[in-house]
């Protein structure tokens, strides 16, 4: 299965070294692509600082970074453009992968696991997008907006209907 991220900027391990500090800044056609995959009205200023790091005396590394970007959800009540302001840190661990001895995959689901980095390249694109994804509110809401639950009508039933339709010849 092959998908299309609407974001991506690899750095290869071996450029790393001792260590790799980048910004990223995507240009406006990458940001209404972002905009677009995570289901914003708009997203300006999108910056990412990276700091990668190996982690002393293991075969680990240290992502690190900063996320800043001005976003524009919509509430979900009233549709209206939410404006949204994102200034997080973030740290990540990751893990070279283990080349595969058997067939059989095992799965774990502790989060404190490291993320595996595939075929040598770490994706900074990705994150910066998951990270932003996970800056923002999953259901944004403007304030004093309000859900109004509708009147239910009087009865659901097949048979009302011809209930009324009975009442109406008992009339005539």
């Amino acid at each position: 299965m092959n998908v299309t991220l609407p974001y991506s900027e690899t750095v290869r391990v071996n450029q790393i070294g001792a260590g790799l500090n980048r910004k990223l800044e995507p240009d406006a056609d990458t940001c209404k692509r972002i905009a677009r995959a995570l289901d914003l009205q708009g997203l300006d200023d999108f910056v990412v600082d990276f700091d990668v790091k190996p982690t002393p005396s293991t075969s680990e590394w240290t992502l690190k970074g900063r996320i800043t970007a001005h976003a524009v959800q919509s509430c979900g009540l009233t549709l209206e453009p939410l404006p949204v302001d994102v200034d997080r840190r973030f740290s990540i661990q990751l893990v070279q992968a283990k080349p595969q001895e058997t067939e059989e995959i095992e799965v774990t689901l502790d989060e404190e696991d490291a993320d595996v980095i595939e075929d040598g390249k770490i994706d900074l694109g990705q994150y910066a997008v998951e990270q932003l994804l996970l800056s923002l509110d999953p259901f944004p809401r403007k304030p004093g907006a309000e859900f109004v639950q509708p009147e239910e009508p009087g009865e659901i039933s097949p048979f009302a209907a011809l209930k009324a339709l009975k009442s109406q010849d008992d009339k005539g």
